[in-house]
């Protein structure tokens, strides 16, 4: 069975920074793109970016670029989201996902998803 479980979320002061990590298990990790996604309750999912398997190419969606990078290590099985600057609108709960697609153009090219952790940014 496929797992994909998030951590390293936190309340954290605006301009601070957090490093989230997602662990999978039980699928052939380095031939998934790993994404990142994030939702606040009354909305709907937003994509943050994702890491391409075949070459490790990272995309970002325009209010996170600049601010957040997303690496992958194929050895321990897990995708990073490190952010950067962070700002009261991050608050949400972050979420993994796992495409075999190497380049997935929305949420419905994904196939295995994680349950999040609640990432808070206040003063």
């Amino acid at each position: 069975q496929v797992h994909l479980v998030e951590s390293g979320g936190g309340l954290v002061q605006p301009g601070g920074s957090l490093r989230l990590s997602c662990a999978a298990s039980g699928l052939r990790f380095n031939l998934y793109t790993m994404g990142w996604f994030r939702q606040v309750p009354g909305k709907g999912r937003e994509f943050v970016g994702y890491s391409d398997y075949r070459d490790r190419r990272a995309a970002y969606a325009d209010s996170v670029r600049g601010r957040f990078i997303i690496s992958r290590d194929n050895v321990q099985n897990t995708v990073y989201l490190q952010m950067n600057s962070l700002k009261p609108e991050d608050t949400a709960i972050y979420s993994c996902a796992a495409s075999g697609r190497s380049r997935p153009s929305g949420p419905s090219d994904y196939s295995y998803w994680g349950q999040g952790t609640q990432v808070t940014v206040s003063s």
